[in-house]
């Protein structure tokens, strides 16, 4: 039978109407652990034996700001400093279509590399200008490295203290676990293909975060509400329901964002391959650490309708009480 029912009475579960059938989620949660613990323990040894591919913007380099008579093509620009032994440089306007920095490796730099460049794109515009070559030196991008991880763990923190504050410190828990989780898979498959990691990753894994969590919040709040409206069911239906009633949700918003991403990556260029590449990676496996992560962590940790629901106290019970 189909998962989608034409009789709205079909999908009734003692009492409660679903958008589907119900879904056993929480039966199947012990191949998600086994799962997820393989694909992190892979990724976990994949940075420490390969570590990363660290971008300019980290590992510091030379920046040449150029000046075109005329619109500037970056491909072309990027094919000819290739064909002159430049590799991976990064080259983006500023501004306007004639302004271009061009960004090259310590390696590539060089007292004279201002006239090296010009003279290589000399064939691309004639009247190239080289307005300012410039050095970033490794303690720059030190400080830019150090200054990334602070944002990502102080993240971390202030949401583990709001999911505790909002909701309980079981699905807290759970919540930043399935973050964590998220955020390790994408920098393992970093690492494991050696893709360049720039500032605009960070900007990805922080954009992650703040979707994965967004996710497990929807869930949390239904099951929360669940607890309160639906009487004399398990814990384990509780969230088997939950889960079913807002399946439709989360696969629209996943669908509908990884078709921006999608875009994002195929045509966005190199300049954002990073950043479209990470969002791909992490809202994918978001939508699954929702379920078979953070809900489920929380439920085995022992989540219970008395966690969620504010008990009521009569006024005779209170005037009873010693």
């Amino acid at each position: 039978m189909s998962l989608f029912a034409k009789d709205k009475k079909v999908n009734e579960y003692k009492g409660v109407i679903l958008p589907f059938r119900l879904i056993p989620f929480m039966r199947y949660r012990l191949v998600g652990y086994i799962f997820s613990l393989i694909v992190t323990a892979l990724c976990i040894t994949s940075i420490v034996t390969k570590g990363f591919n660290w971008g300019l913007d980290f590992t510091g380099g030379t920046v040449v700001d150029t000046h075109f008579s005329q619109p500037a093509d970056l491909e072309k620009i990027r094919a000819t400093l290739k064909e002159n032994g430049i590799d991976s440089p990064l080259v983006q306007t500023t501004g306007g279509v004639r302004d271009v920095i061009i960004r090259l490796s310590a390696s590539a730099g060089g007292a004279d590399i201002g006239t090296q460049i010009k003279a290589m794109l000399n064939k691309l515009d004639n009247d190239i200008q080289i307005r300012s070559v410039e050095f970033v030196g490794p303690n720059v991008g030190e400080e830019l490295t150090q200054g990334a991880i602070y944002a990502t763990l102080i993240t971390l923190l202030m949401l583990l203290a709001y999911i505790a504050f909002r909701f309980e410190w079981r699905l807290a828990a759970g919540g930043i676990v399935a973050l964590a989780h998220d955020v390790i898979v994408t920098l393992g498959i970093f690492s494991y293909f050696q893709i360049e990691m720039d500032l605009t990753f960070v900007a990805a894994i922080l954009s992650v975060v703040g979707y994965s969590l967004n996710d497990s919040i929807v869930v949390f709040d239904r099951v929360r509400e669940n607890f309160r409206k639906i009487r004399r069911i398990d814990t384990v239906e509780i969230i088997d329901i939950s889960l079913t009633q807002t399946l439709s949700r989360t696969l629209m918003t996943s669908i509908t964002t990884l078709f921006v991403v999608i875009a994002l990556f195929v045509f966005g260029g190199p300049t954002i391959h990073s950043f479209s590449l990470a969002l791909l990676i992490g809202i994918g496996f978001g939508t699954y650490s929702t379920i078979y992560i953070a809900i489920s962590i929380a439920y085995d940790l022992g989540l219970r309708r008395e966690h969620m629901v504010i008990q009521k106290v009569n006024k005779d019970d209170i005037d009873e009480l010693p």
